[in-house]
This record gives C-alpha cells, structure tokens and sequence, in this order.
C-alpha cells in the first residue's frame, strides 16, 4: 500500500490478523496493572441460541484448561481465536467444552495460543521494528498501526500495546516509513497534533464486535456504546430501548474493570469524538435499530410487548413523515418566496438540509464492507445495498448539524 493510502484509510479499519507469533512479551505487564483487559477484552464471537445451549464454562476456568493468563485469554478472544457464546439477553460469555478439547488438541499446546496473541508496548515494538522509540510512536499516531489493547502505568497513563505480529507485518509491507525522512502528508499531520491511536483501537473494537455479533440487538448496543448519552437519547428516544441496548451489550469475558482508574479510561476511550466518527456511529445504530426492531421488539414494563412495538414503529413512522412533510413544505414556501420576489434563490435556500459528506460516507462503508461478516452471520452496519438517505434518515437519526460535517 502506498503511504498516502496508509495516511487516508488507516483510520481504524484495519484488522489485526489473528496469527501473531512470538511469546508472552509485554502481555503479562497487563495482568499486573490497573485497567487489565480494559482495552480489547470484550470481543465475543456470537452464536444462536441453541449453542449456547451446550455445556459451557466461565472464562476463569477456560483460561486455565488452556494454559493462558488473563489479558492473553481475553486478546484471544478479541481476536476471535477462541469462540465463546453468550445467552440472549446478556451476561458475560461462556466457552463451550467442545472448544477447550478442540484448541487442546491443535498442535503447539500449551503455548502456541500464547505465541499467537504476544503483545508488545513502545520499546519493545520499536526493538522489534529496528527504530528509535519516538518514531515509533509517530507511526502509531498517524495510524500505521492499531493498538489492540492498553493498560493504565502508574501515573494512571494509557499505555497501548500493539500485536507482534501486526507490526511485523507493517516492517514488511512499509519499509520505506523505518528509515529517513517521512513523508510530507505524514509531517503535515503530525503538525496538528493528532493520534489516531484512540480511535483506531475503537473502531477496530466496535468492527470486530459487531462482524461476530448474530443478535440484532447486541449489534445496535455495540454501535450505541461509541455515542454519548446525549446523542444516543437523539436517535434512540425510547428509553426502554436504551435499557435494553445497556442490557444486551457485550460483556467483558471477566466482566468490566474494577478499578476505578480504568473504568475512567474506558469511560474515556469509548465515545467517538471526532464529528466524522460520531456520524458514522449514528448512521449504524439507525441502521441496527432498524434490524433489530423487525427481528423482536424491546421488551417493555409491564409485558405488553405488541402494544409497546406499536408504540415505537408508531414513531419511527412520524419521525419520516415530519422529515419529509417539513421538506415539502420548505419547498412550497421557497416557492412561493422566490414568485414574490421575483428569485429562485430562496426556493433553493430552503431545500438545503445539513447531510453528512458524501466522500466520508462512502469512504466509511467502503471500509465497513471491506471487513464483512463471517459466513452465515448478518450483514455489519454500513452502507448496504438500499441504505436510506435523506431526510428520512436525518430525522430518524435525530441529526440536528451538532459538530457533524455538514454538505
């Protein structure tokens, strides 16, 4: 890939490959400090209900019958190397028994699931690329590559680890970007201050979650959790709904940190805060809203459940029917404007609505498309065929312009 496609799409979309090699490395500074597992943990790979039907086991046991420490488990399953099954409504995963006697029976064991999730930090990772730590960390912040955990330092400090083998990978795909000068657009970047390395890690989070998600619902709490409260109240205004999407969202296989110093990271981390990224995330949970909703309705107090998704679609429907009612009639009285005044301009002026950038869009879904659903799995929220745009969308997302990169 040439740089300036590592400087356009390296964004967070680029997927850390399942086989690292070498090691346990930096992976057991994780278990020793505040915010363990904070920072990729809670990947899980989605199946239906009656997989979850098997015996099963809880991550503490799984990890021992598999020789690996607590962060090596918990990156294993971020990255989808060991699967593990969640019941519908929620609570933290569960390994089969099936898959501990399978990955015990792959050759290597007892080790060579650790050698394939070792994880490195700034020195280490600038040793393994044969630079100087500094450059090493403008690579990183002008996202050559992803961080696929952290953990906070005594200083209560984000310090983000990187996969071995990730970064073996970008030695040998970019040699030019070890050595001389950087490039221009590169520089330029840097300049402004940015680090793409929070948002990398939690794009990368929220893509492999809801490429291995099947249930409609996690999905949308997936895309949920990057949004705030304030913007995810705008597009899901029904507050049983929230409750639910808080309810079903993916768990941390040894739950949420208990720290408090790392429960501030994460709270932290996990919000998009650029407003290209915090479009996007609403384009999806629209989206997954949308399937979810057909697929069963959220349940509400009470158990009237039909009364409750008549209520909803109810909603949903008003909300399209004002977004296009207020277009009309911006039209008729640009119209009418423009007569009397004897210009078009108004008639014009008054059909301009606040869309996100075209170019951002397509670049956005292009990425999304690009990582795709493992066979059999339902489609990741992006741009899919027939993907609603306009001002039915804008309303159903509750978009009012607010930082968003208007067109």
């Amino acid at each position: 890939m040439a740089v300036s496609g590592v400087l356009r799409t390296n964004d967070g979309r680029r997927g850390v490959r399942a086989e690292s090699d070498p090691g346990r490395g930096e992976a057991a500074k994780v278990d020793a400090r505040a915010g363990a597992g904070a920072g990729g943990a809670d990947g899980v790979s989605g199946r239906d209900e009656a997989a979850a039907t098997a015996p099963a086991v809880a991550a503490g046991r799984a990890a021992r019958d598999l020789g690996l420490r607590r962060a090596e488990f918990e990156i294993a399953v971020h990255l989808g190397l060991i699967e593990v099954v969640i019941a519908r409504d929620g609570g933290r995963p569960r390994v089969p028994e099936e898959e501990i006697a399978r990955l015990r029976k792959v050759p290597g064991f007892p080790g060579g699931m650790a050698e394939r999730v070792r994880t490195v930090g700034t020195a280490e990772g600038a040793a393994l690329l044969g630079i100087a730590p500094a450059r090493f960390t403008r690579l990183a912040r002008a996202g050559c590559f992803c961080p696929v955990t952290f953990y906070l330092n005594r200083y209560r400090a984000v310090v983000w680890l990187y996969l071995a083998d990730e970064l073996s990978a970008f030695a040998a795909r970019e040699p030019e970007l070890l050595g001389g000068r950087a490039p221009v657009e590169m520089r330029a970047l840097l300049e402004t201050g940015v680090d793409r390395r929070p948002r990398n890690w939690r794009s990368q989070r929220i893509d492999r979650l809801v490429s291995r998600s099947r249930d409609p619902w996690a999905r949308a709490a997936v895309q949920a959790s990057a949004l705030d409260p304030v913007q995810l109240a705008e597009v899901v205004d029904d507050p049983y709904e929230r409750a639910y999407l808080a309810r079903v969202r993916p768990e941390p296989v040894f739950g949420r940190p208990a720290s408090p110093a790392a429960r501030e990271a994460m709270a932290e981390l996990l919000p998009a805060d650029d407003p290209d990224e915090i479009l996007w995330r609403r384009v999806g949970l629209t989206l997954e809203l949308d399937r979810a909703r057909e697929d069963r309705p959220a349940p509400a107090p009470g158990g009237d459940v039909a009364a409750h998704a008549t209520s909803v679609r109810g909603r949903a429907g008003a909300a399209r029917s004002a977004g296009a009612a207020s277009g009309a009639g911006g039209a008729a009285a640009g119209a009418a404007a423009g007569v009397a005044a004897g210009a078009g301009r108004a008639a014009s002026a008054s059909l301009v609505v606040p869309v996100p950038h075209r170019a951002t869009a397509c670049v956005e879904a292009s990425r999304v498309a690009a990582a795709g659903p493992p066979a059999g799995a339902a489609g990741p929220a992006g741009c899919a065929p027939g993907l609603p745009r306009g001002r039915g969308l804008l309303a159903r997302l509750g978009w009012r312009g607010r930082g968003g990169c208007a067109g």
